[in-house]
This record gives structure tokens, sequence and C-alpha cells, in this order.
């Protein structure tokens, strides 16, 4: 890419960033990123081609890697599980700080996408997070049961509600502005309240 093309793409991420966070994707404009960068709306097409593949282009990333952290969270639970024939549901792997850890090295990111991403693809993120969570628990559960070990009759509906909470809990630290230290601490302490919760929960 051309120094200046890519001096120009500099100048529209770093306005993206800053209309989204002003008024949210539904509100944003494109002519008020253009006019920012010094240049024409059409001029900003070229970059890219409408609101939503610029919105996706900021955000898309840091949630590729988150994740391919849970995904690696995922392992370690079915790998543990596989070699040593135990249960393990307690959080023991600080697996909810690491995730902090990692939302807070990408802040302004998942910031648009928990708060301002009403309208996108992305403004079902939690639940869709949540979703995947359930699921991932519940397969690991059926794991579990093939070891050998006994699981308690769970009512689904009340899982789904447990598990949502505890997402919204954890998202509500960017929402209301905490500090690295205090989300990171708090994502701790979630862990500590979740972990013997959890263990009562499905009887492991």
């Amino acid at each position: 890419m051309p120094r200046d093309k890519t001096e120009n793409h500099e100048k529209i991420v770093e306005a993206a960033f800053d209309e989204f966070k002003k008024y949210g994707y539904e509100d944003a404009s494109m002519r008020r990123i253009a006019a920012a960068c010094g240049m024409s709306a059409s001029g900003l097409y070229k970059h890219f081609p409408g609101k939503e593949e610029m919105f996706s282009s900021l955000v898309k990333p840091a949630l590729d890697g988150l994740m391919d952290l849970y995904r690696e969270i995922e392992k370690e639970y079915f790998d543990d599980l596989s070699h040593t024939g135990k249960a393990n549901v307690s959080n023991s792997k600080g697996e909810l700080v690491r995730a902090m850890e990692y939302i807070y090295d990408h802040f302004d990111e998942f910031e648009l996408i928990i708060c301002k991403s009403k309208g996108s693809v992305y403004e079902n993120f939690k639940h869709d997070i949540a979703g995947l969570e359930e699921k991932v628990t519940l397969r690991y559960m059926e794991e579990i049961k093939k070891n050998g070990i006994s699981v308690k009759k769970i009512d689904k509906k009340e899982f789904h509600l447990l598990v949502t909470a505890c997402i919204e809990a954890l998202f509500q630290t960017v929402t209301h502005g905490f500090s690295r230290k205090e989300a990171v601490h708090f994502a701790g302490t979630v862990e500590k309240f979740y972990g013997p919760a959890w263990k009562e929960f499905f009887g492991v």
C-alpha cells in the first residue's frame, strides 16, 4: 500500500474510532468520518464499502483473538479431563481473569462491541458468548459422564440464566468504566463466587 494511502487509512481508522465511540454504530456518519479525515465521502468508500465493514474492521481482530483464547482454555479443560479423569468446573485455570486481561489489552475495541454496537452484527455479542459457554459446558458435562462421574440433572432454563448473569457481570466492567486493575480484580471475585456454585449446581 503506498505511503499516502497508508496514512489516509490510519487517519480513517482513528476518525472511525472517535465517531463510533461518540455516536455509536447506528448514528455514526460516514460523511463526518470523511470530513474528519479531510476527504470526500467517495474517497472514504475506496477504503471501506460501508459503515458495517468499517466497524467490523475495527473490532473483529480483537474479537477473533478472544475466541482463540476461549478455545485455548476450552482445550485445557478437556485435555485435563482426558488425562486425569477428574471433573473441574471451579474456574481453577483463571479463565475469567485471563479473558479480562485480554479484553483490557484491547479495551477500545471491546468498548465499541459492548457499548456502541447496537444496529450492527455485533449487538448480540454478550448473548452469543453466553450461548457458546452453555454449549461448551454441556458438552464438557457429557464427557464427564462418559468418564463415569455422576452429574446432577440440571434445569437448562436456570443454567441459561446463570451463564447469562455471569457473562453480563463480567462485561459490566467495560460499561461502567472500571480501570484495568479494578476489572481484573473483579474477574477474580467472579471466579471465586461462581466456582463453588458451579460445583454445587452440577454436583461434581
